[in-house]
This record gives C-alpha cells, structure tokens and sequence, in this order.
C-alpha cells in the first residue's frame, strides 16, 4: 500500500487520529530515537510514502520563541563521544551528523533525555529547540531519499518543570498543527 503523504508522531495524546483530515495515514512512534527509527523503517517498507511530516512536542532553547514551527534541521544532542568524534557526530560513521528539511527556519536538537536544565553547547549550536525522535525520523527517511517536514509545537521551556509543562500542554499544538496540515496538503 502506497500512500504521498505519512505522518510520523511519537504519541496519540499529541496528535489525535480522529482531527486529521480524511485519507491521511498517521503512524504514533512512541518516545525516542529507537522507537522512531524502527517505527519509522517499518513505515517505509508498508507503506513507501513519497513524503513523511513529523508533529510533536518540544521544549525550547531560544527564549523567544513560542507557538508551533516549522523546523529546518535537525541534530543529534546526545552523541557525546569525545575524543573519538566532536558532540553531535557518531564516529567512524559516514551518515550526516545533520538533515535538512524542505523547508522551515529552526534548528533541533534530538536525544534520548527530557532536558531540563541549561546545556551550553545548545547554544553554541544555535539550537531552537530539543525533541527526542526528529533526528532517527530525518536519518531513516535520507536512508530512503524521502523528503521530510516537521513542525514542532513548544510545550515547555527546557528547564526544571519541563516535566509538568509538557504534561499540561501536551495536546496543546493539535489544531495548530492540523491547520498547517491543510496548507501542506495544498501543495
């Protein structure tokens, strides 16, 4: 079965089957790089989508920022493996240690942690904002050379109440997101 369009969310709460338009296929990763790449394979090999766009939650490094954005690359936050490779890029690896998507204006930053408190290097990388699968999604789709999108909706600020935040607005971004949907599928 062969569909244009796939949707990739790490969790029902986030993104509802039910608010999305008719025919559109979404498939809910669970949390994390692992989840999302294994998920993300099995999709392509079902499902052979020409495009996925990924929805999720994410807490914010740049302060300014707020509301639902479209993100143009991603980066891997938790490969720490000095001295062998810089933070970021996994030795003795040939992959890209970023994507780029096909459109969007922000940076992210994916790992395997809940962050909750200030890391330096975010900055220095000139991260907008962290989530923990849009990375494994971006690398298994460039595997493919699928195209990929991904709007990313702020729940918290990346600090000590990340945690509590996120719980309270998880759904928050849902309609947002579904709008942006609409425009997306015009195209």
């Amino acid at each position: 079965m062969k569909t244009e369009l796939l949707i990739i969310t790490a969790l029902e709460s986030e993104l509802k089957r039910d608010v999305l338009p008719q025919g559109v296929k979404i498939i809910y990763s669970g949390i994390g790089k692992i989840n999302a790449t294994l998920t993300t394979l099995k999709a392509i090999q079902e499902l052979q989508p020409k495009r996925i766009l990924n929805f999720g939650t994410a807490g914010k490094v740049n302060p300014s920022l707020h509301g639902l954005l479209e993100i143009a690359r991603v980066i891997q936050r938790d490969m720490q493996t000095e001295p062998l490779a810089p933070r970021g890029c996994t030795p003795f690896c040939f992959r890209p240690h970023e994507y780029i998507s096909i459109g969007g204006e922000y940076v992210c930053g994916t790992g395997d942690s809940f962050v909750t408190a200030h890391d330096p290097w975010l900055h220095e990388q000139k991260v907008d904002v962290v989530d923990m699968e849009l990375f494994a999604i971006a690398a298994v789709a460039h595997q493919y050379d699928i195209s990929w999108q991904s709007f990313k909706y702020i729940t918290d600020d990346a600090n000590e109440n990340s945690g509590n935040d996120w719980r309270e607005r998880v759904n928050h971004g849902q309609m947002l997101f579904v709008d942006k949907l609409h425009e997306v599928l015009k195209y």
